[in-house]
């Protein structure tokens, strides 16, 4: 689990300053004000951990088959009102359950521009514990490579880079000698993380009336929710202890959501197709026939049983062609699967019915601001600025930005006041 992030001269940001990340962290705010930049730097480093070239300091992306985001160029990524010298920096902290050699450690990394104009690391510093290891460029791309707090570097040289941004070379790794060991470990163990993160994006595809399956199960369910169907059969008919574990993780969901009673596969004939029939009121139809809501929420439940546990949730606007009720349901979903499934949720929302139900969660004490952190992020003329909303034992929020989800008491003095002005003229 990500327990910390901090973003330094990254896109909107000139400095985010340290953002809390809970079981469940809820990011809020207008279009365009930097939410999603809180998300797309985790997505930057994931997408490099798993590039194929290991010799890669940071993966911009542009391959849209394996890339969750495509970033651009250094300039597209830096902070526009950045001052010299030229650099943005990713941090962050995290935990690991289990039996894992590495129980939790620290992330950061700045990056610069080179003459050719690739991006290369400038300093990269892993921690866990009172341990540190730090890896810093020098003249011609040189790193040298220091130890805890040693002043002078244990190798340097043009063949000590460091690998996808988060490992220290094999060569590195001979050179530190009995430090060796551990510094590889707390690489894996970042890799790990990054690698365990789920990210489903705003835009998922449209139902089909069927669906070939292969009889394998996916790795995940793509950033536009492609392979939640699969990951639905698999979970239906393959054998394994995992088995109906997400068709019936989904059906309760859609249910609590009065959106259908369950949900059923069927194969077609003895082919390789296969279709999804929804049930509800009494009467089964194909998900090709009902509200586009359930389709686009269908990826979202999935996603919630599927990712293994111990994984990170990224979910942009999970709420979309929901109606009032299932969308305050989410909020529900959110913390008891995170409970569960022992897995972390980071979802950016514009969904007043999601948050005022987790506020509702929060004052009946189902769940405590110890799992819970609410974040609102804004314009102060051209950066961003994070607020942390300031929420009591009661779910009130003390520090809430005016207007953001509109007046509804001013609405309601508005109709009321027009309505009895209305009836004075009919009776005068």
């Amino acid at each position: 689990m990500f327990t910390r992030l901090r973003l330094v001269n990254f896109k909107a940001w000139r400095d985010t300053g340290d953002l809390t990340l809970k079981p469940v962290t809820m990011l809020l705010g207008t279009n365009s004000s930097g939410k999603s930049s809180l998300i797309q730097s985790l997505l930057l480093l994931k997408q490099t951990v798993q590039s194929p070239d290991r010799t890669v300091h940071l993966n911009l992306g542009g391959d849209e088959v394996n890339d969750l985001f495509n970033f651009g160029s250094f300039d597209d990524v830096l902070n526009q009102s950045t001052d010299s010298p030229r650099q943005f920096t990713i941090a962050f902290d995290f935990q690991r359950a289990g039996s894992a050699p590495i129980k939790e450690g620290k992330f950061e990394c700045s990056y610069g521009q080179t003459s050719s104009g690739s991006v290369a690391v400038q300093t990269l510093e892993l921690r866990t514990g009172s341990r540190r290891f730090r890896a810093v460029r020098r003249e011609k791309g040189a790193f040298s490579i220091f130890v805890d707090d040693e002043s002078q570097p244990r190798v340097k040289g043009r063949d000590y880079a460091p690998e996808r941004s988060i490992a220290f070379s094999a060569d590195v790794i001979a050179k530190l000698d009995k430090d060796g060991p551990l510094a590889e470990d707390l690489s894996l163990a970042i890799r790990r993380e990054l690698e365990g993160i789920s990210y489903l994006g705003p835009l998922r595809r449209k139902p089909e009336r069927d669906y070939p399956w292969n009889k394998t199960k996916p790795g995940d369910v793509g950033s536009d929710g492609r392979a939640a169907i699969d990951a639905l059969l698999a979970s239906a008919l393959l054998k394994g202890e995992e088995q109906n574990v997400v068709v019936e993780g989904v059906s309760k969901w859609l249910e609590r959501m009065k959106v259908a009673e369950r949900l059923e596969v069927r194969q077609q004939g003895r082919s390789n197709r296969y279709e999804l029939v929804i049930h509800r009121d009494g009467v089964a139809c194909n998900l090709r026939d009902v509200g586009i809501g359930v389709s686009q929420v269908l990826p979202v439940l999935v996603v919630a049983y599927f990712a293994p546990k111990g994984s990170t949730i990224i979910l942009e606007e999970p709420e979309i062609h929901l109606h009032p009720l299932a969308q305050s349901v989410l909020a529900e979903l959110f913390v008891e699967v995170s409970r569960l499934r022992e897995v972390q949720f980071i979802v950016e929302t514009h969904s007043e019915h999601l948050f005022r139900r987790m506020q509702t969660l929060i004052a009946k004490q189902t769940v405590t601001t110890d799992d819970v952190a609410l974040y609102f992020v804004e314009r102060e003329g051209k950066a961003a600025k994070l607020r942390t909303l300031q929420i009591d034992e009661f779910g009130r929020v003390s520090n809430w930005p005016d207007g953001f989800f509109g007046d509804a008491l001013g609405e309601t003095r508005e109709q009321a006041r027009l309505m009895f002005e209305r009836q004075k003229k009919i009776t005068s």
